[in-house]
């Protein structure tokens, strides 16, 4: 994985939402960093070089490296909380990894050749991204960054399921520990339906249409003034 990512974090000792909206007020967000052997640690990072990390897809698939009082955590990101309708990150949590002990992360897939996909190009097909992560688990140092996927040899009604993924050496993709029946699709090909176009047929010569029938007119309305009462 070519991206590193460093974060500086401090501890902090208060709690609960009061304490927590005074930090946010003060441009800083409430964290915690768990697991590894070691008890729950509650630190506050910058919020600003919080949310550009979080614009990185490969920030969320990463071994993170979290400095706090000149000590350095190895961790991978687990949680997000964002405010409803605001570009604000309201709270983090990390979990610290081991070398030694495997990790489940959710990586993105990365869809290829779908310029070149025979049920596009040969039929006017359309690719359906029916999944665009998938959860793998495997040791921090064999997490890949994200995942391929090829679908320029799918024709139309093909699909490429998690079982077809390639993943690396030591990468197992979680859904398919469970069975035959979570091998799910990733991706599909097929034709878009398009609402069918109402196509008036024109009256054979001499032949009147009758309202009310496809592709008839409307009747016209009675001129008023009919029969006098």
């Amino acid at each position: 994985m070519s991206d590193v990512f460093t974060l500086e974090a401090e501890p902090r000792e208060n709690a609960g939402k009061g304490a927590s909206r005074r930090l946010r007020r003060e441009g800083l967000v409430p964290a915690v960093i768990y697991g590894g052997d070691k008890p729950p640690m509650p630190v506050t990072m910058n919020h600003n070089e919080v949310d550009k990390s979080l614009a990185s897809e490969a920030f969320y698939s990463h071994i993170l490296t979290l400095k706090i009082k000149g000590a350095e955590e190895q961790a991978i990101i687990k949680d997000v909380q964002r405010h409803p309708y605001r570009r604000a990150v309201l709270h983090l949590d990390f979990q610290r990894v081991l070398a030694d002990q495997e990790i489940s992360v959710n990586v993105p897939l990365h869809f290829l050749g779908e310029d070149v996909c025979i049920g596009v190009k040969n039929s006017g097909g359309t690719v359906s991204h029916v999944q665009s992560e998938v959860e793998v688990q495997c040791l921090p140092k064999d997490l890949p960054e994200y995942l391929e996927v090829d679908v320029s040899q799918l024709d139309i009604g093909d699909s490429v399921h998690l079982s077809d993924v390639v993943v690396p050496e030591g990468v197992t993709i979680t859904e398919l520990t469970y069975g035959e029946e979570h091998d799910s699709a990733v991706a599909t090909v097929s034709i878009l339906r398009i609402a069918e176009e109402e196509v008036e047929e024109e009256a054979e010569p001499g032949e009147e249409a009758v309202p009310g029938e496809e592709g008839a007119e409307p009747a016209a309305p009675e001129e008023p003034g009919g029969d006098d009462d």
